[in-house]
């Protein structure tokens, strides 16, 4: 389990933990005989076998080549199942790199035009800080967060004692009576998206509580994209 430093709506703060939700699919794939399909990758063109390669040794006109003699196969290679992999950056000429090339971000706004070309800016982690991650003004109904965010991952808050228990108890109760999500901001202004690691994804976090009794459940849903309708639709 991982930890996280939240604060509640009064602004007191304490680390709690936190796991991923885990996914249980809702079927099986089996084959003939009832047990388990595993998914394998084969290599189907080897290095030296491609339209390029054929290119340079029969002609843009290759057809015939192939009917005549299969050059594009390598029967010593092709089929051969494929393991464990590394990446490998490669120029515009297909020749290895042997230093790590310069990266660049690129800036896209939402009409899908690059607004910007920059050097990566280094981002730090902001969920286990000083700052605690604060409870926003922005609380909605828990219809309209699901139809207004896309939600990528979901992760569950856990209390490690009593104390955690009395505090994340009383915030999953609040926002179940309430029927709300409330968004969850970083940062010392507490405005900033959530990144779980330096240099990671930045999320919109809502926050959403669940009640039964004296058992609780506390999730925190993360978003990287608003659902807006396109200009001119009503």
């Amino acid at each position: 389990m991982r930890e996280l430093h939240l604060a509640n709506k009064e602004g007191r703060d304490s680390t709690v933990l936190y796991v991923s939700m885990t996914y249980k699919p809702p079927h099986r794939t089996v084959g003939p005989d009832g047990a388990d399909v595993t998914f394998r990758r084969y290599l189907a063109n080897p290095d030296g076998f491609d339209h390029t390669a054929l290119v340079a040794a029969h002609g843009e006109d290759y057809g015939q080549a192939l009917v005549d003699g299969d050059p594009e196969v390598d029967v010593e290679q092709i089929g051969r199942a494929i393991g464990s992999t590394d990446d490998v950056f490669l120029t515009s000429e297909g020749k290895v790199l042997h230093a790590p090339p310069r990266i660049v971000e690129i800036l896209i706004g939402p009409d899908g035009v690059e607004k910007e070309r920059r050097n990566p800016v280094n981002e730090e982690g902001n969920v286990l800080v000083e700052n605690a991650l604060r409870h926003t003004k922005m609380r909605l109904k828990r219809d309209k967060v699901v139809r207004r965010f896309v939600f990528g991952r979901t992760i569950q808050l856990r209390h490690s004692d009593g104390l955690t228990y009395d505090f994340l108890y009383a915030m999953a109760k609040d926002l179940d009576a309430a029927d709300e999500c409330v968004l969850i901001g970083g940062g010392k202004k507490g405005r900033d998206a959530l990144r779980f690691q330096n240099n990671g994804k930045p999320y919109r976090a809502f926050l959403e509580g669940r009640v039964d009794g004296q058992r609780y459940q506390l999730l925190l849903h993360l978003s990287e994209m608003e659902l807006k309708r396109p200009e001119g639709v009503a």
